[in-house]
């Protein structure tokens, strides 16, 4: 049920852009959208992480999966369980860009009546190759947006068309192109087929993986197979990042259906479990030190309290409690 109502979400997105363009609404798709999305996307994204920044952490909470520094028999891990706040910075560091918790994680299945726990290393491997390739390919498309292409972008430009493969005459092959789309079609395998995953994802799991799917799908037919006018392209992107929009002719359906799905990324992004990419900053289980034992931590938001003594209760309470048949101290 999930996976169809997603699926069918995307491709209704799909339709709805391809409709759209056929008759005419190409400002709409090509300038409103874009830019009431970037609008819903920095704004979400700045409500959910002042949200989270206000949410009360009285305690240091830290997940950990290594010695403690008190434990003066054992050597600590400093990493995995810090003290000190360049142990917090190496642990975020690992956890932001390599995915260390995730290379940890373990898989438990039954096999003959058995319980069987071992590594789980091709969930690693797929979100990491996700996330670098859609990091390169977002970088890639900066040149979009700039009258001229940094050097920053040529180098990843090159670096990612190292291998110099052509497809039937086609512009180069990058790699990320192929790296994003094994890696989504695993994710999303993995999903479908396990039945363990399968019972717990919900709609809003399986759409954003439908939805970049379709934005690289798009992508890369317009770059191997179907021809496109990159100077129109570029003249609207440059149009929009100096507000003065433009739709210029000679961009065609499969432009505008691509640039609708990202819109809808965008819009879609800070309300969602992709949020993950600003909430991993916020958590307290992995960006605060380990340090009970050395820091007496009080709670900011404890307010004063009337504390009363065991007399004070048995005196407004005595006639009561020898009703109830309740021993008393006092007669």
């Amino acid at each position: 049920m999930g996976i169809g109502l997603a699926l069918i979400s995307v491709l209704g997105l799909i339709l709805f852009a391809y409709v759209g363009t056929t008759i005419g609404l190409n400002a709409l798709f090509g300038v409103v959208f874009p830019y009431a999305a970037f609008i819903i996307f920095v704004i979400g994204f700045i409500y959910r992480v002042v949200k989270w920044g206000k949410s009360p952490v009285p305690f240091r909470i830290p997940t950990t999966a290594g010695q403690h520094y008190s434990s003066l028999w054992f050597k600590q891990n400093k990493i995995d369980n810090p003290s000190t706040a360049w142990g917090v910075a190496l642990r975020m560091f690992f956890e932001i860009f390599t995915f260390r918790s995730l290379f940890r994680n373990t898989k438990a299945e039954i096999l003959q009546g058995r319980l069987y726990v071992g590594s789980s290393k091709w969930l690693w491997l797929g979100a990491l190759a996700f996330h670098y390739s859609f990091l390169i390919i977002f970088i890639r498309h900066l040149r979009f947006f700039t009258p001229e292409t940094p050097w920053v972008i040529s180098i990843a430009e090159s670096l990612d068309s190292f291998l110099q493969v052509h497809i039937l005459g086609s512009p180069l092959l990058y790699i990320t192109n192929i790296s994003i789309a094994v890696a989504l079609l695993y994710l999303l395998g993995r999903r479908i087929l396990d039945p363990k995953i399968k019972y717990i994802s919900l709609p809003s799991d399986y759409f954003p993986l439908f939805l970049i799917l379709g934005i690289i799908s798009t992508g890369v037919l317009m770059r191997y197979f179907f021809k496109v006018d990159v100077t129109a392209i570029k003249e609207l992107t440059l149009g929009l990042v100096y507000f003065k929009p433009v739709v210029p002719e000679g961009v065609g359906s499969l432009f505008y259906i691509h640039l609708f799905l990202v819109s809808i990324l965008f819009a879609y992004f800070p309300f969602s479990k992709l949020m993950h990419m600003g909430g991993v900053f916020l958590s307290p289980t992995r960006n605060l030190a380990n340090n009970n034992r050395m820091e007496r931590h009080i709670n900011p938001w404890d307010y004063p309290v009337k504390h009363r003594h065991y007399e004070e209760y048995e005196d407004e309470f005595r006639e009561k409690m020898k009703k109830a048949g309740i021993p008393v101290e006092k007669e």
